[in-house]
């Protein structure tokens, strides 16, 4: 970790930073975040391209994509556990540092194992600054605020998403792969130097960080998506079995390590706290259906429909920039009402959109695909900001790293998830693969939809607890 002490930080109050002062902290979040999501969707759209001028296979060049989400899932946890112990701010500028400087490693790789060694790094400064992100949003707005803060937040991740693969085209189509990862070093930069100004300190835990309990984290973690992986690429048994035989070892070797601690690094104690604990579940389910969607509907419209490419990009934007429009008027009406009404509408919006994917005409239009991927944005535009408020709202402001590093991996593990499914649906059927996976998406948006309503009856008692 590098000292970041030697920058004055601003001091925080209960009522969080001036206005002045919160703008820019919040400007560097953006710059963060954004750059960890954009580089999430660019890579996918790229990797023909790499592939090309790397002289490697594609499936060789997919692990450009999983070693980055890899690194990311298997130490969020170990990252918000740090946070508490030696402060929110510290971690996020190393994670901001680090990630600019795999960047630019990125943009200078000769070879598939040089880029996928940078993007491994790349993966773990993003993790750092996605691990503290949210505790860092609690601390920078008074509370009656944080609904908004929290909108804004999914509002870049979504913009992030939206914008991803047709800024990969487009840098595509006038230079070389090296400046899809060159154009973040001059964004590190200027959020490297905003943040170290601007982001305030916040209160130290009296814990101490446990090198083998974040290890057992990160063989768990970093396997399971491993598993999830290599099952969604068909891998044999002889690998699949020894895998989930290692993951579950892992988790044992986890919770027996992190048993009587006070601020376990899977936070157990916070998942005892019925508001976080369905909140938590809501998220995984929301995101699995996301996956799921977002995974198989190119299939469906490039192979079933003869859509190209770009015509496929431009189908699945709806989306995407239905969940930009919603993010910010949810977090706003969050403030005002309740998390476990309005993810449960926007849930049950989503639901209802997914079904209609499923019952779409045979030779649809624009149109019949477009109102129903508006339908899924506008449902999943809902959700985010009043589900991040109900996770963060329901954990003490001593374990905002913690709950910050769940919201995280709920979000990954989900997409995880909902990959793997996807390869499933297409194993059991490879002409109504899409259906299937459609058919889950609904499934899992509806467990959502009744675990969001279901946080009406526990509110009051974990408010209390």
């Amino acid at each position: 970790m590098i000292n970041s002490n030697k920058a004055q930080p601003v001091m925080v109050g209960e009522d969080g930073l001036p206005p002045g002062a919160r703008g820019w902290a919040m400007l560097s979040l953006a710059i963060g975040v954004g750059m960890a999501s954009l580089d999430t969707a660019i890579a996918n759209t790229a990797l023909p391209a790499i592939a090309s001028e790397l002289h490697t296979t594609p499936a060789a060049s997919v692990w450009i994509v999983n070693v980055y989400q890899l690194a990311m899932v298997a130490t969020l946890l170990p990252f918000s556990a740090l946070g508490e112990i030696v402060g929110y701010r510290r971690v996020f500028i190393s994670g901001m540092f680090l990630f600019t400087l795999a960047s630019l490693a990125c943009a200078l790789a000769w070879s598939l194992p040089s880029l996928v060694v940078a993007r491994l790094f790349q993966g773990v400064g993003a993790s750092a600054m996605m691990s503290v992100n949210t505790a860092l949003l609690r601390v920078l707005y008074p509370r009656h605020l944080q609904g908004r803060a929290f909108g804004n937040n999914s509002l870049v991740v979504a913009v992030a998403f939206a914008i991803g693969p047709t800024a990969a085209s487009l840098i595509l189509a006038t230079a070389s792969w090296p400046w899809l990862f060159a154009i973040n070093v001059p964004l590190g930069v200027a959020g490297f130097f905003v943040a170290r100004r601007m982001l305030p300190a916040t209160r130290l835990s009296g814990h101490t960080m446990d090198a083998r309990t974040a290890l057992y984290n990160v063989g768990a973690f970093g396997l399971l998506i491993l598993l999830f992986g290599d099952a969604a690429h068909h891998a044999p048994l002889t690998t699949l079995l020894p895998e989930l035989v290692a993951v579950a070892l892992f988790f044992v070797l986890l919770l027996r390590r992190q048993r009587g601690h006070q601020a376990p690094m899977l936070p157990i104690d916070l998942f005892r706290r019925p508001l976080f604990f369905l909140s938590s579940m809501t998220a995984i389910c929301t995101f699995a259906a996301q996956g799921l969607a977002f995974v198989s509907l190119p299939f469906y419209f490039e192979v079933t429909l003869g859509r190209s490419p770009i015509e496929t990009g431009f189908l699945m934007t709806p989306w995407a920039v239905l969940v930009a429009v919603m993010a910010p008027i949810a977090g706003r009406l969050s403030d005002r009402y309740s998390p476990g009404v309005l993810g449960g509408i926007g849930l049950a919006a989503l639901a209802t959109g997914l079904l209609t994917l499923v019952w779409i005409p045979a030779n649809p239009s624009v149109v019949d695909i477009g109102w129903r991927m508006a339908l899924c944005g506008i449902g999943f535009g809902f959700f985010q900001a009043p589900n991040l408020k109900a996770i963060m709202g329901s954990a003490p402001p001593q374990r905002g790293g913690g709950a910050s590093g769940v919201v995280a991996t709920s979000r990954l593990v989900g997409q995880a998830t909902g990959a793997a499914l996807v390869a499933y649906c297409f194993t059991v059927s490879a002409s109504q693969g899409t259906t299937y996976a459609l058919c889950l998406a609904a499934g899992f948006a509806a467990l959502a939809c009744i675990a969001s309503f279901s946080r009406l009856v526990v509110a009051r008692p974990a408010t209390h607890s």
